[in-house]
């Protein structure tokens, strides 16, 4: 998965900056005057143009662009020799008339391969003449495979615009320059004190000891400020006040000479206790307290200390700052250093998808506000940290998820699920209090409206976790509007319900209160307003109360007079087996956390998807990879949802470029340009797919010019690499696809990858079948010789790569000559080249996957993290017929499921499971379909070097006797199959309905057990096995195998 690090760094906004301070003793580094020192660059189908305009003070350059509906960039770049000092702050001049894009500053070694960047999301472009300024810690290294993360030296600048709402606009630069900085000063901040009334005691503000006080006199307005003996950087402060005698409101100044001062905060209905003053990047020497008002006539501070940057870098460093003086559990455990988990619910195809947390807080949609629960029993806050909880889902597998709180003295229920149709959707929340006291006991629920996400901190991709900015937050009686908006409605009224901004406290300080506080409606600059709705019950023991809450996700919405959520929750659990039951699968007990794996699998990959767009997920990657897409597009097919596959495929297709290159991902801002040389072959493989289970003619006709295109543009591709130069450069490079960073292990640098060549085979061959399927006889015949020779090539290539690096086993690329046994899977499946790729390689990088993946299983290897992508490998052992290896590795993989009984897997898996760290989506849609495809190859799969359907290859042994297995509904490439599989003490019995059109090389079906296999009768005729496989080329079939007596003995000894 392409993991464009585009963090969220905030340029400087010092006081220098914004004019407090000239910029002193910096030199030109370029000038924007002479429009021939830059270079246009841009990607396909993306537009631009420079221009010169008056700069402030001499002459700059513009940047025209247009994005024309696709994804990409535009830029200017030239070379530019710098080392760079120790410190150092790089400015430029501003200005633009441009949509929300992101502005890119980049900085590139001589190599071209190490860039190191600024890159603001989202940037909103100053319309007139702005300095932008960067210190050295603002500038980060994106990609580059050197392992030097400092920038020391570079050969090239760069300023990008790169889409982020696309569009059209123009963008101008004015002279860029380098200040060398002193040392940076990572000293502790101490300060002396000046307070209006001073006295001796006035140094005790600043003495870090909460147990001295200064208590002002005098009139009621007073003046606290702070010298730093020095201008320094810091990012906060902290005051902690005598109760009663805080400052309700004051201002917040900063000044680098104590004479002009700049207003950095205001408060205007401070809480008292300890107030929290986020001051990012902030540069002065003195801090400035002007006290206004107060609920006394006198001021009381116990203390105030100033925090380093890092304390407020962003809002996710400032709520972590905060976190840490409060009590655990009372702000989401992401943010108290916990990795949190979550699942997804939502609409098959909507344009929302919900969250619920494993702690029961739930997110109605992207990047939105969260509720969380909390229990409020005798003057005591009780939340997440206080009660034992646990996960399930409706029926086992249903994306109905309920999280259940235990306590000694009550217990909560809440479950989500999202009702409506795409364009008016909800989520529903139901709360359900329980007393299993023996004893009466008055409870006080709160349902609580958060600036926070489900999507803790630590995930930064695409969509930054964390905060969730509520500035306007109005809880009127059973209606919450968020940001103007309304977005809660309860269904019972609650008994009370308060808003509070965060200068006033987050809403749990309120809770344990006598009084709460008479705010229902409050603006907050800071964007951490929060509140709560409540619900004061007595309960009896063993009695229960329930309340349900209705957050619109699309549309507009309003509470009926009478809303049934548990009518409605049965509602969408029955449209949801509708969905999710057309496969069915009879299993042991053993066998039947996968087979509701399978179904919520199946929800999570149509839950993911927005509108016709397949996505691997839903916040991180929150877009479409044609790479995901044709292998969810696999699962869907296999799982009977052929119709999501098509849309898919009629709305990414047109998406193609000009030239025929097929983009490696879609989103709203159109086709991304990054060439990634696997695409071309998935979305032809797609098409392919969707052709062979459904058999559309009017669908392929349509579809044809895409793979036509598709299949020139690999050509190129090949023949532009298929050069005697080439061949004497590196013979693996010959005739393979060119060097990209598809494969998420190469975005350091790009390589030429067998991932993008196995795909490139695996689209030469669909596309040579689809063209003699139309009649197609010219194009049949050259589609077929360029297959050939591609994989003759392919072949050539995988040898001299395994002699130039001197190993055993099937390399990921050319230049590495790496171990990836995770990518070589593509090769068997969907790639079909079993039976033709290289042996002892082929077998040889499987036994080393294994080995090394039973030293991680027992404690033998150390290991940091893993991503369940690793589910392929289990398909590839059924392949090559090690059934047992298969279910072993399944076992371990679902162990790993985050949590388990929500039936899902992260895109990346920790060693340290609670350290936080990123993980992907979750659930993560790809994962989910590397998981289906596997998991239905144990059943069944189609082996293409001998065109046959193989059953039941990877089912344990074990669970053959009793009952058995059985499996309805599968759907293949020859129709549905429906089979049964069944021991008893004496015989082995399969049984194969009618309805599936028989390969050319009919079904097969492997011995499960060690040892010679016995006698066979197919539909009462004698049977002959090809080593220990037996074929059947009739239906329907009934297969029945004699047990050998030597089996029978060596099982009863076990026994």
């Amino acid at each position: 998965m392409r993991m464009f690090l585009a963090a969220m760094l905030l340029s400087t906004a010092t006081l220098a900056g914004n004019g407090l301070a000239a910029e002193t003793g910096s030199r030109v580094l370029a000038k924007f005057d002479d429009i021939g020192a830059w270079q246009l660059i841009t990607s396909p189908q993306v537009s631009g143009s420079l221009r010169p305009v008056t700069g402030n003070g001499g002459r700059a350059l513009c940047l025209d662009y247009d994005f024309h509906e696709v994804s990409g960039y535009a830029g200017i770049r030239r070379r530019l020799d710098v080392t760079w000092p120790d410190n150092y702050q790089v400015s430029f001049g501003l200005r633009g008339d441009s949509p929300a894009n992101d502005l890119q500053f980049k900085l590139i070694d001589a190599s071209g391969d190490n860039v190191w960047w600024v890159n603001r999301s989202g940037y909103s472009f100053p319309k007139d003449w702005t300095r932008v300024s960067y210190r050295k810690r603002h500038i980060e290294k994106a990609w580059g495979p050197g392992q030097d993360r400092v920038l020391r030296r570079s050969a090239a600048v760069e300023f990008t615009i790169y889409s982020k709402v696309g569009g059209k606009g123009t963008v101008c630069f004015d002279q860029l320059t380098l200040q060398p900085l002193p040392k940076e000063d990572t000293s502790a901040l101490t300060t002396t004190v000046i307070a209006d009334t001073a006295t001796a005691l006035q140094q005790r503000i600043a003495d870090g000891k909460p147990d001295t006080v200064w208590i002002s006199g005098g009139v009621k307005q007073q003046t606290v400020s702070l010298d730093l003996g020095k201008v320094r950087e810091f990012g906060g402060a902290v005051i902690q006040w005598v109760p009663g005698l805080e400052a309700s409101r004051y201002v917040v100044q900063a000044s680098v000479d104590g004479r002009d001062w700049h207003r950095l905060r205001e408060v205007t209905a401070g809480g008292g206790g300890r107030d929290w003053l986020a001051l990012p990047e902030t540069e002065a020497r003195y801090l400035r307290f002007d006290l206004v008002d107060g609920p006394s006539w006198r001021y009381g501070i116990r203390d105030i200390s100033l925090k380093p940057l890092e304390f407020a870098a962003t809002p996710n460093d400032f709520v972590r700052s905060v976190a840490r003086d409060l009590p655990r559990g009372s702000l989401p455990r992401s943010f108290s250093g916990e990795q949190p988990y979550w699942t997804l619910l939502g609409l098959d195809g909507g344009r929302e998808q919900a969250l619920m947390g494993e702690d029961g807080t739930l997110e109605a949609a992207r990047a939105g506000f969260s509720i969380e629960p909390f229990v409020v029993l005798d003057g005591k806050v009780l939340g997440w940290a206080d009660v034992s909880a646990s996960q399930r889902l409706q029926d086992g597998y249903l994306p109905i998820p309920s999280v259940e709180w235990k306590h000694d003295r009550f217990g909560l229920q809440v479950t989500g699920f999202v009702q409506g149709r795409p364009e008016q959707a909800q989520l529903v929340a139901r709360y359900r209090l329980h007393n299993p006291d023996k004893v009466a006991h008055e409870y006080r629920l709160a349902l609580a409206v958060r600036p926070f996400q489900v999507n803790p901190p630590s995930q930064f991709l695409n969509t930054v976790g964390g905060v969730s900015r509520i500035e306007r937050l109005a809880i009127q009686g059973a209606r919450v509007a968020v940001n103007g908006q309304p977005r809660v409605f309860a269904a019972t009224p609650p008994d009370a319900g308060f808003a509070s901004a965060f200068d006033s406290k987050f809403d749990v300080t309120h809770l344990a209160d006598k009084t709460l506080p008479g705010t229902r409606e409050v603006s907050d600059p800071s964007g951490l307003a929060s509140g709560a709705m409540l619900y004061t019950w007595k309960l009896e023991p063993g009695q229960s109360r329930e309340v349900a809450l209705v957050l619109p996700q699309t549309g507009n919405w309003s509470m009926p007079g009478r809303f049934d959520a548990d009518k409605a929750q049965q509602q969408v659990a029955a449209m949801w087996r509708q969905k999710l039951d057309q496969v069915r699968l009879q299993l042991p007990e053993a066998g039947q956390p996968l087979a509701d794996t399978l179904r919520t699998a199946l929800a999570h990959m149509l839950i993911s998807r927005v509108g016709p767009s397949l996505q691997p997920g839903t916040r991180s990657y929150a877009r479409s990879w044609i790479r995901d897409g044709a292998m969810i597009s696999e699962g869907l097919l296999r799982l009977g949802r052929e119709d999501a596959v098509r849309q898919y495929l009629e709305w990414y297709a047109p998406y193609q470029f000009d030239s025929g290159m097929v983009p490696c991902c879609v989103d709203a801002r159109g086709s991304d340009p990054v060439p990634e040389n696997d695409s071309h072959g998935e979305l032809i493989h797609a098409i392919a797919s969707y052709w062979r289970h459904t058999g559309d003619p009017e669908f392929l006709q349509r579809m044809w010019p895409h793979v036509l295109a598709a299949w020139g543009y690999m050509e190129d591709l090949r023949l532009s690499e298929r050069s005697e130069d080439n061949r004497a450069r590196n013979p693996g490079f010959y005739g393979m696809m060119p060097a990209s960073i598809s494969h998420e292990g190469y975005s350091a640098k790009p390589v030429h990858s067998y991932w993008d060549d196995f795909w490139a085979l695996r689209g030469y061959k669909d596309a040579a079948d689809m063209a003699v399927a139309l009649g197609l006889a010219t194009e049949a015949e050259a589609m077929a010789a360029s297959r050939d020779q591609f994989r003759q090539d392919l072949d050539a290539s995988l040898r001299a790569s395994m002699a130039a690096h001197r190993i055993d086993y099937l390399p990921g690329s050319v230049e590495l000559g790496d171990f990836d046994a995770t990518s070589t899977t593509i090769a068997l499946a969907p790639g079909g080249e079993q039976g033709r790729l290289p042996q002892p390689a082929l077998d040889t990088t499987f036994e080393r996957y294994w080995q090394q993946f039973v030293e991680r299983r027992d404690g033998k290897r150390q290991w940091k993290d893993y991503t369940p992508y690793e589910w392929r490998n289990v398909g590839a052992f059924v392949r090559l017929g090690w059934r047992e290896r298969a279910w072993e590795a399944s076992e371990f993989f679902f162990r790993d499921r985050a949590p388990p009984a929500w039936n899902q897997w992260a895109e990346v898996v920790s060693s340290t499971p609670r350290t936080p760290f990123f993980v992907g989506d979750l659930p993560h849609a790809w994962v989910a379909s590397d998981f289906v495809r596997s998991a239905l190859d144990m059943f069944a799969y189609e082996r293409e070097i001998d065109d046959a359907v193989v059953l039941a290859a990877g089912v344990p042994a074990a669970w053959l006797a009793g009952k058995g297995i059985a499996i309805e509904g599968l759907r293949t490439a020859h129709g549905p199959l429906r089979y049964s599989l069944v021991r008893d003490e004496r015989e082995l019995t399969l049984k194969v309905a009618d309805g599936l059109r028989l390969p050319s090389g009919g079904l097969v079906l492997p011995w499960p057990y060690a040892g010679e296999p016995g006698q066979a009768r197919i539909n009462g005729e004698p049977a002959a096995w090809s080593g220990t496989e037996l074929r059947i080329t009739t239906l329907p079939a009934k297969v029945e195998i004699e047990i050998p007596a030597d089996l029978r003995r060596s099982e009863r000894g076990r026994r």
